[in-house]
């Protein structure tokens, strides 16, 4: 199988027939017999999942999931992913507001400029647009991705998903993860169609909390994974060199005859602070190597699947 599209659902009844018979005229028109759509129903509670189950028969490249309950986007393509068997990987939004023939547009820019992950670039009128933009620049500054929209449909190799961590809501930071893992990152210009049916499930203020916590959450898991004595013995060194800096100022306090305590619990606290850091940055070393050596032992097993399956 060459691409694997995977399609995230969350009460989209409506949209799984047009989606479906989008891909099905798509496929034929371009005679894209290895691909395939896996349509994964996040806990739906509109009949989302029986609706896609019943046209199965229908159309011989779906691939219908569920799950028992909503779990969330990252979750669903988690799922998807494990029930994929395609070179390629596509996340594909059930609302239709993509076009599939973008997809196949971007394996081949992936094919002729050897990327490793490509992100869609929207163009059309986006609802969100400010949030979106105040992400991408955020993500930009963070992560320093040379891409300007990374919160659109994304196509990327296999060992991409095998590779960079997925926890909930994590979705949205596929292709920091993957820059930040050293895979290359494209983009390309993809359109934006308006929604048709049903609503957006992203709606809210608190949508941004959200995403500017597990924003932060990202940045300070891949900071420590990749320097954790840096990080956290930067931090460690700046509350010694303070505390050194008010015990030396104590101390002169003290020869001309000044005592003053509560300084010297600052110092105290400046330095065992100082001190706990320290021991994080050790610690987060150790755990990194680990990480790595789990790393290395997780794709010397995917070689040696590869080369015996059984």
């Amino acid at each position: 199988m060459k691409v694997s599209v995977i399609v995230p659902a969350y009460n989209e009844r409506e949209n799984v027939l047009p989606l479906l018979r989008e891909f099905d005229e798509f496929f034929k028109r371009h005679n894209l017999t290895d691909w395939e759509v896996i349509y994964v129903d996040d806990g739906s509670e509109d009949g989302t999942y029986e609706e896609a189950l019943k046209y199965a028969p229908q159309f011989p490249f779906l691939k219908v999931l569920k799950h028992a309950r909503n779990l969330g986007k990252t979750a669903a393509i988690i799922t998807g992913f494990e029930n994929s068997s395609g070179r390629y990987v596509a996340i594909y939004d059930a609302d239709l507001q993509f076009v599939p023939d973008d997809i196949l547009r971007m394996v081949q820019l992936m094919e002729s400029e050897g990327y490793d992950i490509v992100t869609g670039r929207k163009v059309g009128k986006y609802e969100k647009a400010f949030v979106s933009k105040v992400y991408n620049t955020l993500n930009r500054w963070l992560f320093g991705v040379p891409v300007s929209d990374m919160n659109s449909m994304k196509v990327m190799r296999r060992e991409v998903l095998e590779d960079i961590p997925l926890r909930k809501e994590w979705h949205r930071y596929m292709v920091a993860l993957a820059w930040m893992y050293g895979y290359s990152v494209g983009e390309i210009d993809i359109t934006l169609r308006p929604r048709k049916y049903g609503q957006s499930k992203y709606r809210g203020i608190g949508r941004v909390f959200v995403g500017v916590a597990d924003l932060l959450a990202v940045w300070l898991y891949t900071t420590f994974i990749r320097k954790p004595l840096l990080t956290f013995g930067s931090i460690g060194t700046i509350f010694l060199t303070a505390g050194l800096i008010v015990g030396g100022v104590g101390i002169l306090l003290r020869l001309q005859g000044h005592g003053y305590r509560p300084l010297l619990f600052l110092v105290v606290l400046l330095l065992i602070v100082g001190t706990m850091f320290w021991i994080l940055a050790l610690l987060g070393e150790v755990v990194a190597s680990i990480y790595d050596e789990v790393r290395k032992l997780r794709h010397m097993l995917k070689r040696m699947r590869g080369r015996n399956p059984l």
